[in-house]
């Protein structure tokens, strides 16, 4: 039916857009989120204790005086030199290993191998053994994933010792978890077409994924490896914790000592490391065209059927080509530089120590804390987590439009129509510091963020919730920034050519687009919070990690088993409202 409006015709058969209900899921988890931050609140404290320790600002005030006078002497140097190097051969190595079993690991739990299968069988269902193990591992690598490395590396010394294996395969273990889970994501979500037809035609899985599927994927693995570069990095430098060498353990040992000039010294050089592996790795991501950078909870579905479908390989980009041979060679230059003893792994000694190990772990005591106990503990550890995330979250959303390179620069979303000399100058300036604020955010490892501050904050759930979310920041904020910079510019230049306002412009054309993957990574970070709520507890922040090293410091590990397994418990439940929270706004 049409009506006729003056000199138009109105169709009025059609459906006219309804306003969402004001009560509906994504409601539902703001008011439960906002609930528990003010719970956190409550939990920790803060209403109720005195927090700042007066007597700790004249220390802080010359942590912070020594950073314009580092230790430049030639023999710190020198060792600087050789724990920047470490840290990066740590991370080349156990990237190395990670990916290689995280691909394997990735083909064999994603639904599509699975799927394969069965179609190979004639679509019979697989025998209850086989899904039987396919869920066993997957479940497997949720357990390995949900432990920090940390914790692993701790594990590892007191099997191997102080030896480079401990830190290569503290990290590969986690990150082969977390590799497998991003690779099966991208595996799943790529277009199968080309896949079933092998398999249809006779094909076996093996032969179909190889020729069918990998070089349809091959570009968005690659660019998830290098994003894991930065936080392999990142990661080696925080097991320094245990001892293991490298950055982190030279900046512990001089906090340990209060030597403030030499600590600037090791974060400088922790910043440069930090910031080159950033530079590379988002230079690739561009070339590549990848989009994924949270863990495979928040892979991006259209950018990988796009670059899928292109036509042109872009890994035959000379500086992808380059990239990829210079990868190659770090990971020799690494092995000569540490020199693992590999053998060592396999000794009559490590097996004995293995088995003692995991004798005295068994079986796990959990009456070495009440049930009230238990629950306290595990309060305070989620507590921690929320107040990191809602720290995080805001200052996210306040720093990531400023450090990307289309938000004030010209002909960016908050800029001037006709920017001068002076406005550019402004708008790059801004930036810079931003980006520049964001890389010592998250360079600067959690747990060395609750022994700073730690020196002005009593012991208990904030000093460690701020260190997780400072370090947050600096992850979430750089991100986000990406996700802005990869914006669709035809609504903004719409919105721009209709005589919207800077705000206006802002608020309906960058922020609506912004929002969901915000909150996506948003929720995959407070997964890794929780993770990382073990190691701020290893420096005295509170919850289950402190209990955790005390138990470790007497040796108890039927105990040091039971808090692990609550955690990784905890962990499973975050697990979960994360997906599901991720899964509403997907839907909605």
């Amino acid at each position: 039916m049409q009506k006729t409006l003056g000199s138009i015709a109105v169709d009025t058969t059609q459906e006219v857009p309804q306003r969402p209900a004001f009560i509906n899921r994504r409601m539902m988890w703001l008011v439960i989120f906002i609930g528990g931050v003010i719970w956190a609140l409550w939990e920790s404290g803060i209403f109720q204790n005195k927090m700042v320790n007066t007597g700790g600002l004249a220390l802080g005030g010359r942590f912070l005086s020594a950073s314009l006078n580092p230790d430049l002497s030639g023999e710190f140097l020198l060792l600087t030199l050789n724990a920047t190097l470490t840290t990066l051969a740590f991370a080349v190595i156990g990237l190395f290993l990670s990916v290689i079993v995280g691909f394997f690991g990735g083909v064999v739990v994603s639904e599509t191998w699975i799927k394969s299968y069965t179609i190979a069988r004639g679509d019979q269902e697989l025998p209850i053994l086989v899904r039987g193990l396919w869920l066993g591992l997957r479940w497997i690598l949720v357990v390995f994933r949900s432990i920090h490395e940390v914790i692993w590396a701790l594990v590892f010394v007191a099997i191997v010792g102080l030896d480079p294996l401990s830190a290569i395969l503290a990290l590969a273990i986690p990150f082969s978890a977390i590799i497998a889970k991003v690779f099966s994501e991208i595996i799943d979500e790529a277009n199968h077409e080309p896949l079933y037809a092998l398999l249809n035609s006779g094909i076996s899985p093996s032969k179909a994924f190889l020729y069918g599927l990998f070089p349809l994927t091959f570009t968005d693995m690659l660019s998830y490896s290098f994003y894991r570069f930065e936080c392999a990095i990142r990661a080696a430098a925080v097991l320094g914790i245990v001892g293991v060498g490298g950055l982190g353990y030279q900046i512990f040992l001089s906090l340990q000592t209060l030597k403030f000039p030499q600590i600037w010294t090791l974060l400088f050089a922790l910043f440069l490391l930090n910031g080159l592996a950033d530079l590379w790795s988002s230079l690739l991501r561009r070339r590549l065209g990848g989009d994924i950078r949270c863990g495979g909870s928040c892979v991006d579905v259209e950018a990988v059927h796009a670059s899928q479908t292109s036509a042109d390989p872009i890994y035959q980009d000379r500086v992808v080509r380059l990239s990829i041979i210079f990868a190659a060679l770090l990971v020799p230059l690494s092995f000569w530089y540490l020199s693992p003893d590999i053998g060592k792994l396999f000794s009559a000694r490590t097996i004995q120590n293995m088995v003692v190990v995991g004798q005295s772990a068994f079986p796990p005591n959990f009456t070495v804390f009440s049930l009230n106990e238990w629950i306290d503990l595990s309060k305070i550890t989620i507590a921690m987590s929320l107040l990191a995330v809602a720290f995080a979250g805001i200052s996210g959303l306040i720093f990531s439009f400023p450090a990307a390179n289309n938000f004030l620069l010209s002909g960016g979303i908050f800029a001037a129509g006709s920017q001068n000399g002076t406005s550019q100058f402004l708008g790059t300036t801004v930036l810079v510091l931003t980006r520049g604020i964001l890389l010592v955010l998250r360079s600067i490892p959690a747990p060395i963020w609750a022994l700073l501050l730690l020196f002005v904050i009593f012991p208990g759930v904030i000093p460690g919730a701020l260190a997780l979310g400072i370090y947050t920041l600096g992850v979430l904020g750089r991100l986000v920034a990406e996700v802005i910079e990869n914006l669709d510019e035809r609504p903004l230049t719409a919105l721009k050519s209709q005589g919207a306002s800077r705000a206006g412009v802002f608020t309906y054309g960058a922020l609506p687009p912004t929002y969901p993957r915000f909150i996506s990574y948003l929720m995959y970070r407070w997964e890794e919070i929780i993770r990382a709520t073990v190691i701020v507890g290893l420096v005295g922040a509170g919850g289950l990690g402190r209990s955790l090293t005390e138990l470790l410091s007497s040796f108890d590990y039927q105990a040091v088993f039971a808090v692990l397994i609550v955690f990784i418990g905890i962990t499973f439940i975050v697990d979960m409202i994360s997906s599901s929270t991720r899964k509403t706004l997907r839907q909605s």
